[in-house]
């Protein structure tokens, strides 16, 4: 994608990741604006996505998401961070890669594990699991949850590999990587 014709970038990967902590540093490099899509789907619904999942379900919470990643993907000069989730359906991912460059944040899953175990405003990580799962339960959850995924991920423009890898160091490799795509 030459120039990056819209420069939307798209922060996709499992929750976890650190597409929030990128983002809005890898913005502020390019000089985009930043766009958390859960937090923007908070505002919208005026609950936090634990709620929403809880009171109204899944269902509704990917349509309120794929309406609002309909009306970003007409923006420009922007950093999205995408929801877990987002890039796992078809619809969601044609928006994305007819909109912008995504960014797959690969993390593997014994990281994901360390940096969720303790997580409890995550729904769809408490969702497939008991109230009280125990350590092994939420590691076997999450790769399940992360192969199921993967497939969607692997689209992406361009792969990061975030496991041990300092902030600093992925967000100037992700700065790097793009600006020989503006080139």
């Amino acid at each position: 994608m030459k120039g990056l014709e819209k420069k939307l970038i798209y922060l996709a990967g499992f929750m976890g990741s650190g597409k929030s902590t990128i983002g809005p540093i890898l913005a502020n490099i390019l000089g985009f604006s930043f766009v958390d899509i859960d937090l923007e789907i908070e505002k919208i619904a005026g609950k936090r996505i634990k709620e929403i999942f809880s009171s109204m379900g899944e269902e509704y919470f990917r349509e309120i998401e794929t309406k609002l990643l309909r009306e970003l993907s007409q923006g420009g000069q922007c950093v999205i961070s995408l929801g877990g989730g987002t890039a796992a359906s078809e619809t969601n991912l044609q928006i994305i890669k007819s909109s912008g460059v995504m960014i797959y944040l690969k993390t593997n899953a014994d990281q994901i594990f360390r940096r969720l175990k303790h997580k409890t405003d995550r729904p769809l990580l408490k969702a497939g699991l008991k109230d009280s799962p125990n350590e092994q339960e939420l590691y076997s959850y999450i790769q399940a949850l992360i192969s199921k995924r993967e497939p969607f991920y692997t689209q992406a423009d361009m792969t990061i590999k975030t496991d041990g890898t300092r902030l600093g160091v992925t967000v100037d490799e992700i700065a790097r990587r793009l600006k020989r795509l503006m080139d």
